[in-house]
């Protein structure tokens, strides 16, 4: 079995939980995941399997859709339901119009501490490590962008919305910061991603499903290198380009089927009758250097 799963995950498994599953149904031991998700968190992961592995790198990096909710009055250890109380604040001055004013003021580019309960490591040590020492250190901010936060449900305390954001953006924190901004205390009580680049929650299927599917069932669910890649553009390579491929040579623009409309640096996929060749920056400046106009990033073996 090769290619990339689209899972939907239950709540209370771990990510490695849910590749220790997939490992035992695939029968293999090369499987790998694009964004980690939380054990209290549900919804959409991007399971690599067999060559599938090969991609996770370029999987992680499309806006995510979440939908969330938070509860107002105390802050936790973790930021979200799973942690110990250690902060709690009274919300009976929160009105509806402020809380619904504060949310479109978090939209756009914003500046995020990482949590402490967070799998970032600084020095080369996982933050969460830290934390479950009791160790807390200085973060530095980071820049994240949040696209859009659309209210669903609004019934103080407790705040239910769907968030659009970019790839690295911790709801847990949007939730702390958000009570912050209020002038109360917040945590993040439920959490379900829906989203990942072009890839929807509708696609998924469950791990229930996978258990009791056949071989030929679950072989049908698996999307090729190309089609998992289908967010980045692609770029057909005729056969004098396939070749310099296959002994790692970025091939010219004139081994491309046709012009391209690429911005310079811009990742792009280069493929042969359907089937993903490699993953390459577009890099026509390095002709001059007879390098080819492609910088390679991985090259695969087959689609």
């Amino acid at each position: 079995m090769n290619g990339v799963l689209i899972v939907d995950k239950p709540a209370g498994m771990t990510s490695h939980d849910v590749v220790r599953r997939l490992r035992r149904i695939c029968q293999t031991r090369r499987v790998g995941h694009s964004g980690t998700l939380d054990p209290m968190a549900t919804g959409l992961m991007l399971v690599a399997v067999g060559e599938g592995t090969r991609v996770v790198q370029f999987l992680v990096e499309g806006d995510k859709t979440y939908q969330a909710t938070l509860q107002f009055g105390c802050e936790t250890t973790t930021q979200d339901a799973e942690g110990e109380i250690t902060l709690q604040c009274p919300v009976d001055h929160l009105e509806d119009t402020a809380v619904l004013q504060a949310c479109q003021e978090m939209v756009g580019e914003i500046q995020q501490i990482p949590p402490m309960y967070s799998a970032i490591k600084i020095k080369g040590v996982a933050l969460h490590r830290l934390a479950r020492q009791g160790i807390e250190i200085e973060r530095p901010a980071r820049s994240v962008h949040i696209h859009r936060i659309t209210v669903n449900d609004l019934a103080l305390p407790s705040l239910s919305f769907e968030v659009e954001c970019s790839k690295g953006t911790y709801i847990r924190t949007l939730c702390h910061d958000l009570g912050r901004k209020l002038n109360t205390a917040a945590h993040l009580s439920s959490l379900r991603r829906i989203r990942s680049g072009s890839f929807d929650i509708k696609e998924a299927v469950t791990l229930d499903w996978l258990e009791q599917a056949s071989s030929k069932d679950i072989s049908g669910k698996f999307l090729s290198l190309a089609s998992a890649l289908r967010d980045y553009p692609a770029c057909e390579v005729n056969e004098e380009g396939c070749k310099k491929l296959r002994h790692g040579i970025p091939p010219l623009l004139e081994h491309l089927a046709v012009e391209p409309e690429f911005d310079e640096g811009q990742k792009v996929l280069l493929t042969s009758k359907g089937q993903a060749l490699a993953m390459a920056h577009f890099a026509p400046s390095r002709s001059k250097e007879k390098r080819g106009d492609f910088e390679l990033l991985r090259v695969f073996s087959g689609g």
